[in-house]
């Protein structure tokens, strides 16, 4: 059995509504945790899949994270083989800064529910399948376009909300995963100065996670089954 490697840099920011795509296509799903003393002995190049997904830290923040530097070398050398690699948000960010790009703070919290802006190369893309789906948006860091990618998606906020190279790779700023896990939950109590800083309040923030968020992992399971079908060996 092909075997996908869930990297999570917090316990509350898995791979969720994506979990079902990804074992419908034949996955078995490993998981490990940067914090882990294992963390610095696994080899990012071994599965046939690797997930990264969110985290409230900086990619620059070398000195307070120190297995930030290690991943992006593994991550690096996986990018090289040209090895099947999907971002979610500080993966997409991880992504960048493995491919060459500066990833920094941005010039707003970028908070809630809302559709991306699909350009004209998406349109062939398993991206698709958000056109005008609100999903959910939770940073404050961009990056730039690393070279030799392709540019998908982009809001009024931030214009590199998601990029490609060729078919294995694919990074996500946004969080289109999200929409039906119970550690929403967590993410409001957790990370609750983000509300303040977005001048977002809780009390909407779950109405519109009700509202959307079924349609939102909806769109992104079926983006996501899209993009797994299509890799190449």
């Amino acid at each position: 059995m092909k075997k996908a490697l869930i990297v999570r840099h917090v316990p509350r920011e898995g791979a969720a509504g994506y979990l079902q795509p990804i074992e419908a296509a034949g996955y078995e799903i490993e998981r490990v945790d940067v914090a882990s003393p294992d963390f610095a002995h696994v080899d990012l190049c071994t599965p046939d899949l690797l997930i990264m997904m969110g985290g409230p830290m900086g990619v620059y923040e070398h000195d307070i994270h120190p297995w930030i530097p290690v991943q992006i070398d593994k991550l690096a050398a996986r990018l090289d083989q040209d090895l099947p690699t999907l971002g979610v948000c500080l993966g997409s960010q991880m992504i960048a800064a493995a491919l060459g790009g500066r990833v920094y703070p941005g010039p707003s919290m970028e908070l809630g529910f809302a559709p991306i802006t699909l350009n004209g190369a998406a349109a062939d893309s398993p991206l698709r399948h958000l056109k005008d789906v609100p999903v959910l948006h939770w940073h404050s860091d961009t990056f730039d376009l690393p070279g030799g990618v392709e540019l998908l998606a982009s809001t009024d906020a931030y214009a590199h909300q998601a990029f490609r190279r060729g078919h294995n790779l694919l990074a996500l700023q946004f969080h289109a995963e999200m929409g039906d896990d119970p550690r929403f939950e967590d993410w409001l109590t957790h990370f609750w100065a983000d509300l303040d800083i977005a001048r977002q309040c809780g009390v909407a923030l779950r109405r519109d996670h009700d509202e959307h968020g079924p349609g939102a992992v909806a769109a992104g399971r079926a983006m996501i089954g899209d993009w797994l079908a299509q890799l190449r060996d």
